[in-house]
């Protein structure tokens, strides 16, 4: 069963008659009417009953056209969608970003994004590491931006900057810690209740990997996939967390978190530009690639992303 043979067959059920529909094809009759008789024989039942003034569906007729109207539909759909993807000025385009860079960088990106495509709906998604790397293995992301991405054989691993963590604390006068130190090492994670997120998260694998190699034992309070989530409950003094400078940039300028350096040595973890390696990857994601590394050189040289620098 072709495509053609589908059309044709819904062409002679629209007008009712073999030799209209193949006057209107511009097909010889008794070609079209081989069209018909191959599907019938194909399907094993009767697509049209003939009367003196040309042919009416059959059940099994009625049935095959709505088939036939909707996989026609979905094929030319199906050929828009990829005409629109190939093209860097039309479609649609899905960035994943992790939250605490999504706030650094999504205005000025937009902001470049829609100058540039101006034609192009632009789907913005927030997620963790693995949630990111997860949507964009399943193609439901274009572009991501992920925090210590795992080097995969099916991608393309772009490192564009390392950030700084820092031992976050609440405000001092809900600190359990009267002596506080000024900065922490890693061998001091152990004295600390603390408040991540699973093991499924590369932030709690990057912690626990340093503490391992520094023969540290941790201690885990509190599990919180959420990063808001784990900063509301340090701002109220339950323990402390592990993040990036840019993660707690507005709480610190309130003065409602405290951030401690981790010295001697420092932890950072390192973002990359990730995109599935493709080789009939649309231009518009590589011009997108291209357009991110941009944005993310000027926040860090302007320092509007704090905390970090230029791999």
């Amino acid at each position: 069963m072709e495509l053609r043979e589908l059309r044709n067959f819904m062409q002679v059920a629209r007008t009712g008659s073999v030799s209209r529909a193949a006057k209107e094809l511009r097909l010889a009759q008794p070609a079209l009417s081989r069209q018909i008789q191959k599907l019938e024989h194909e399907l094993g039942v009767s697509l049209f009953s003939r009367h003196g003034r040309g042919v009416r569906l059959s059940a099994a007729g009625s049935m095959l056209l709505e088939r036939a109207e909707a996989i026609t539909q979905l094929v030319q759909e199906t050929r828009q969608e990829i005409r629109d993807d190939r093209s860097p000025t039309r479609g649609r385009f899905t960035f994943g970003v992790p939250p605490a860079a999504g706030l650094r960088l999504i205005p000025l990106f937009v902001e470049r994004f829609q100058k540039a495509w101006p034609q192009t709906t632009l789907h913005m998604r927030e997620g963790v590491a693995s949630s990111l790397l997860e949507w964009l293995i399943d193609k439901r992301l274009d572009l991501a931006l992920i925090h210590n991405v795992p080097h995969l054989e099916g991608l393309n691993i772009s490192p564009i900057l390392n950030e700084r963590m820092f031992v976050v604390g609440p405000p001092r006068q809900r600190d359990m810690i009267r002596n506080h130190p000024a900065s922490y090492r890693i061998r001091d994670f152990g004295d600390l209740p603390l408040i991540l997120p699973n093991m499924a998260h590369t932030n709690r694998r990057l912690v626990e990997h340093a503490a391992l190699e520094h023969g540290v034992r941790l201690r885990i309070k509190i599990e919180a996939d959420s990063v808001a989530f784990a900063k509301a409950m340090v701002e109220n003094g339950l323990g402390y967390t592990i993040l990036t400078y840019a993660a707690v940039q507005d709480e610190l300028a309130r003065g409602t978190l405290v951030a401690y350096p981790i010295l001697r040595p420092t932890l950072s973890t390192r973002v990359s530009i990730v995109t599935l390696r493709d080789k009939q990857r649309p231009r518009l994601t590589e011009e997108a690639a291209t357009l991110l590394h941009d944005v993310c050189r000027t926040l860090v040289r302007q320092k509007i992303w704090a905390g970090a620098v230029l791999a």
